[in-house]
């Protein structure tokens, strides 16, 4: 019987890497840390309704789905920043960076280009983005834990300029991490790109989600079938609309031009089964293994789709 591994031991996998720092690491969940208080934002930066309302409840849920050229101007520019503020944000990604630093960074970001962070008492989110590590499928709350050397981190942006939202993530990894990961990182926005182009008038939905589907699937991943992709405007969250990352026949609206809406597939290395933790925000996989994320927020035109937070 072989002794077991110790944490500076060569890991059994052959990458070369101490265990501490493979397999080991990957197996250590990620936990909560202490998470600071929400930080302020100037009076004279334009607040959705939501921002000062108790518990953070929007007013207004629903929009149209087919969003007006004036619409869709003003979300090119809340785009544009968004990209901004998220490739800031990602280019301060190291390992011993907390991410309640990272949060800052976003924060200040946000502010400083006129906007506000929109998930800041988004029904009472405490935070100016969220990070999700590792195991975290979506909506980590940024805390005290540091990055750790061979992490993966999604970073959630979204910004309110001008009466509209701009969104968009990307996932980002934490100094050497392992060649799983990286093609899970690589395969995620993969997918991403493959929901865009499937984003075609006169199509329906549930082409987006098939397209998904089928190319993580075949990567040997899962798809994350409990949070989608979203109507988005003038409305953070429209419920008038629903982007499934996988084939749901349900999903049979059909594509028109001036909608506008996110694709944020959440792909995994294991099942596509979540939990919760109790603070009702983080969820992440059922078996403990990588997940990653991308978003983008696009506009459907004559011709298919236009990318507004595409980084220039």
């Amino acid at each position: 019987m072989k002794a077991p591994l110790k944490s500076n031991d060569p890991c059994w996998c052959g990458s070369g890497r101490k265990y501490k720092r493979c397999h080991q690491a990957r197996q250590e969940r990620v936990l909560p840390g202490v998470v600071s208080p929400p930080r302020p934002v100037p009076a004279e930066i334009g607040r959705p309704d939501y921002a000062d309302a108790p518990q953070g409840r929007p007013v207004r849920v629903d929009e149209p789905m087919v969003k007006s050229p004036e619409i869709i101007d003003r979300m090119r520019v809340a785009g544009r920043i968004a990209a901004e503020v998220l490739r800031v944000t990602g280019d301060a990604v190291k390992p011993g960076i907390t991410t309640d630093e990272l949060d800052v960074i976003c924060h200040d970001a946000t502010i400083a280009r006129g906007a506000y962070p929109s998930p800041l008492n988004y029904h009472g989110y405490p935070k100016s983005i969220c990070t999700s590590i590792n195991e975290v499928i979506c909506h980590g709350i940024p805390d005290s834990r540091p990055l750790a050397d061979g992490d993966i981190v999604n970073l959630d942006v979204t910004v309110y300029l001008d009466g509209v939202h701009g969104d968009t993530n990307a996932t980002f990894g934490v100094g050497n991490i392992d060649a799983e990961s990286q093609r899970l990182i690589t395969v995620t926005a993969e997918c991403l790109e493959r929901g865009i182009q499937a984003v075609v008038p006169g199509h329906k939905i549930y082409d987006i989600g098939r397209a998904i589907q089928r190319h993580a699937e075949a990567a040997g991943f899962g798809v994350v079938r409990a949070y989608c992709g979203h109507g988005i405007g003038e409305v953070f969250h429209s419920r008038t609309l629903q982007i499934p990352h996988y084939y749901e026949p349900s999903a049979s609206t059909v594509i028109e031009p001036g909608m506008t809406f996110t694709i944020e597939p959440m792909i995994t290395l294991g099942t596509w089964r979540h939990v919760a933790w109790d603070d009702g925000w983080t969820a992440v996989t059922a078996d403990g293994r990588r997940t990653a994320q991308f978003e983008h927020t696009l506009a459907v035109t004559a011709e298919g789709a236009e990318v507004l937070t595409r980084s220039v």
